[in-house]
């Protein structure tokens, strides 16, 4: 075991670093958990999966007495490497190592690990299905699901590890090394956190910086910015495209998707067989087709599983319908281009619930289409101020302030007729008003069901 009798410091009490915690005092470690935040904030967390094991609780204080003794810092996705703490342990010459460190060492199996600014819980999610319609032991998580520290503990010996990865959780990486990886598309988003777009790409771009000539990097022919990391990979390169037929890779062709490598053609299925709503589907499905390909999954095994896969929690996802009005939950959407995406896949009409924990990210292209699409914008969140002045400046009509979500549904439900959609697609992280993403959707849809009583 890779960390037996190491003294491990976990930071960030969240359900990655209660997931790591455990695994790592499983493994033989003395682990000790800490947060800045005490008991009382974390009240909301379950320590149950801890609470015998022997993982000491550090909570409400991170100062350096943590590190004495200490041979490992474990970050959790939410800990910036910039924090006082994380520096401190390396001018001690500690090593810091992010969650997805520790499950790749744990790791016995190949991975595959998709990342990207948008896309990459529905392309995650697809492999996965993909997998198990081929009847393979697929352990799917990372920046989905369960932490990626205790999948890899599940998976068989036979099994593959799909792995949705961000670039907070890149940025504590050391050995890293998937045997195929997948970038899907850079956007700006989390430049609060990185700082520059710079550095938002070079995060990306780590998950293929281990890879040698026997591993795969799957990339995004028709955006610019994924198509030039090509110059900088040693892996083998897979490309996948919309809009150009390719020499090698995935793309569509005469409407079907289709698969050239190695000097062979193969037809997949016709793009009118997708059920999900969206340009930016057909390029979730090709990147996942193009994974799955490359890890051995029959072609009537991909096709099976798109004809019958109807989208993710929280994506463009169809709520329900009220007095012949659909509700969707496109509570992922936590950046512009993401929400834009959404309003893309709509010919108009669109009741727009906008807001949230703002990024600061350009609204342009947003408001733009917001301008084009939407009937009726209604804000809510720390955003909305931001977000009113340049849907003004960009000649939007109808702006309506909210002071919840739960003010937002009923004013929107009021508004309402068909053929319009009430779409919930922020463009904004949640942390203003909910915990997660989630929770924020699971509302959306709580409240929208609530409205057909």
């Amino acid at each position: 075991m890779p960390f037996n009798n190491k003294n491990v410091l976990v930071l960030g009490a969240g359900v990655s670093g209660i997931s790591v915690a455990h695994i790592l005092q499983q493994s033989g470690a003395q682990v000790t958990l800490s947060d800045a935040k005490g008991l009382q904030l974390l009240k909301k967390q379950d320590f149950s999966l801890i609470k015998d094991s022997g993982v000491v609780l550090a909570l409400g204080r991170q100062d350096e007495q943590l590190l004495e003794t200490v041979d490992y810092v474990v970050i959790s996705p939410g800990i910036s490497i910039d924090i006082p703490l994380i520096k401190a342990a390396r001018r001690k010459g500690i090593t810091v190592m992010s969650e997805i460190e520790i499950a790749y060492r744990l790791c016995s199996v190949p991975m595959v690990a998709i990342t990207g600014t948008n896309g990459k819980t529905t392309t995650t999610t697809l492999i996965g299905e993909m997998m198990k319609v081929a009847k393979r032991d697929v352990a799917v998580g990372g920046n989905i699901g369960l932490a990626l520290s205790q999948e890899v503990a599940q998976v068989g010996e036979k099994g593959i590890v799909i792995a949705e990865i961000s670039s907070f959780q890149l940025e504590g990486i050391i050995n890293f090394r998937p045997h195929i990886a997948a970038i899907l598309n850079i956007t700006p988003d989390h430049l609060d956190r990185h700082h520059s777009m710079e550095n938002y790409i070079a995060m990306k771009e780590r998950v293929f910086a281990n890879q040698n000539n026997n591993d795969y990097i799957v990339l995004n022919y028709d955006d610019a910015i994924v198509r030039d990391m090509s110059n900088r990979v040693t892996s083998q390169v897979f490309f996948f495209s919309r809009q150009t037929d390719l020499t090698s890779g995935i793309f569509v062709k005469d409407g079907m998707i289709t698969i050239k490598w190695a000097g062979e053609m193969t037809p997949v299925c016709p793009i009118t067989d997708i059920q999900l709503r969206g340009g930016h589907n057909i390029e979730n499905i090709l990147a996942a087709c193009g994974v799955a390909f490359l890890a051995g999954v029959k072609v009537a095994d991909m096709v099976q599983t798109i004809h019958d896969f109807i989208g993710v929690e929280h994506r463009i996802e169809l709520v329900t319908r009220v007095e012949d009005v659909a509700y969707y939950n496109d509570s992922k959407a936590t950046n512009p281009e993401s929400s834009i995406k959404a309003l893309e896949a709509f010919e108009g009409n669109i009741i727009l619930i906008a807001g949230g924990r703002d990024k600061n990210t350009d609204l342009t292209a947003f408001m733009q289409l917001v301008k084009e699409k939407v009937d009726h914008l209604i804000l809510i969140g720390e955003a909305a101020k931001r977000f009113k002045v340049a849907a003004w400046e960009y000649g939007v009509k109808n702006i309506h302030d909210a002071v919840s979500l739960p003010d937002a549904v009923k004013l929107a439900h009021g508004l309402a007729s068909s053929p319009q959609v009430v779409l919930l697609s922020p463009a904004c992280a949640s942390y203003d008003m909910f915990n997660s993403y989630e929770e924020r959707g699971r509302l959306f849809k709580k409240l929208v069901h609530e409205l057909c009583c």
